[in-house]
């Protein structure tokens, strides 16, 4: 890996999306051909208001791409977790990049906007709280996003480490304490 601090990927506060995308995919690709897995690795640049907060975006794909995807892709949100800490990135910056594989990622977090919005229908007519199941924090984030600007509902995150999810609540009940 090269000499790519944090302090480097950040400048005023913000992430240099060219030097965190040739850091990523410099990590990346080192991962992939210690592991022996045969991937291709590309890394693009977003701009702002894309859609969503990744500024930089990289795409793990290939003949090996079902071992990341294996058990709800824990070893590919492992190897973002791995990127994220060999980067030395601060939380309040993982929301900047994104790793994917074959776009599993992206349409993971279409079906959660559409889970949440169905949901969040059901707790609008019922008037009752809907729990939906444990979730990545990346995941609930993408929740509460897609229901801040429903008109009648209200989220809040549950629970503890892995058992961390997102409860859709009516507006006008209290959150339980």
């Amino acid at each position: 890996m090269s000499k790519v601090m944090a302090q480097e990927l950040i400048r005023d506060g913000k992430l240099d999306r060219q030097a965190a995308a040739d850091a990523l995919r410099e990590f990346l690709e080192n991962i992939i051909r210690a592991a022996g897995l045969q991937l291709k690795v590309t890394v693009t640049m977003a701009g702002p208001g894309g859609g969503s907060d990744a500024e930089v975006l990289a795409d793990v794909d290939g003949r090996d791409k079902e071992i990341l995807l294996e058990r709800g892709a824990d070893v590919l949100k492992a190897l973002e977790h791995l990127a994220f800490r060999a980067l030395r990135l601060e939380p309040e910056h993982h929301e900047k990049i994104h790793i994917d594989c074959g776009g599993y990622r992206a349409l993971r977090f279409e079906e959660l906007r559409m889970t949440a919005k169905v949901a969040a229908e059901r707790v609008q007519s019922s008037k009752q709280p809907f729990p939906l199941n444990p979730m990545t924090s990346r995941e609930r984030r993408i929740v509460h996003l897609a229901l801040k600007d429903i008109p009648g509902v209200r989220t809040e995150s549950i629970g503890v480490g892995e058992h961390r999810q997102v409860v859709i609540h009516p507006a006008d009940k209290p959150a339980s304490k």
